[in-house]
């Protein structure tokens, strides 16, 4: 997350600077340290087959619920963004790619916090929290850089295909 999008957000569009987001994100943390919920490690015993299921409605610990994703997530924002940038990925297939892992990060938002009683300190509740957060925001840098400042991300002189997308 963020590897492509917040120089361009700090370079280009201008509207903070990283210690102000570094603020921001800091207080968000407080917030949601203060305001998560009060660690319970009773937990059902489900089978893996459950596992998505049982991650829904809040009966996995924290951890086992963010980590597989939150790698997973990361890993194919970095390859699209990657191929986008060096022009091998077309401009609709990128959104396409992030499309297809928004109702993803959906559930896994809802998991974390339905999941965030299931841990041992309330820091790791509100991190996790935190982080879920940032994703979304990460997905609006995306939106506002895709619309508004295409030519900065894509690699819009090798692409052929999809070069009115670049405007």
């Amino acid at each position: 997350m963020f590897i492509y999008t917040l120089p361009i957000f700090f370079s280009d569009i201008a509207w903070a600077s990283p210690v102000e987001l570094l603020m921001i994100a800091l207080a968000l943390l407080v917030i949601l340290f203060l305001s998560a919920p009060a660690c319970a490690e009773n937990l059902h015993q489900l089978s893996l087959k459950q596992y998505l299921f049982s991650a829904w409605i809040g009966f996995v610990r924290l951890h086992w619920v963010f980590w597989p994703f939150f790698i997973i997530f990361n890993i194919s924002l970095y390859v699209a963004d990657t191929l986008a940038k060096t022009g091998l990925l077309t401009v609709s297939s990128w959104d396409d790619v992030h499309l297809m892992l928004l109702l993803p990060a959906i559930w896994w938002t809802t998991a974390i916090w339905r999941c965030s009683a299931n841990t041992t300190q309330s820091i790791f509740a509100a991190g996790a929290r935190l982080i879920t957060l940032a994703v979304f925001f990460e997905y609006g840098l995306k939106f506002l850089v895709r619309f508004n400042y295409a030519r900065l991300f894509f690699g819009c002189e090798e692409l052929l295909l999809d070069y009115g997308s670049c405007f």
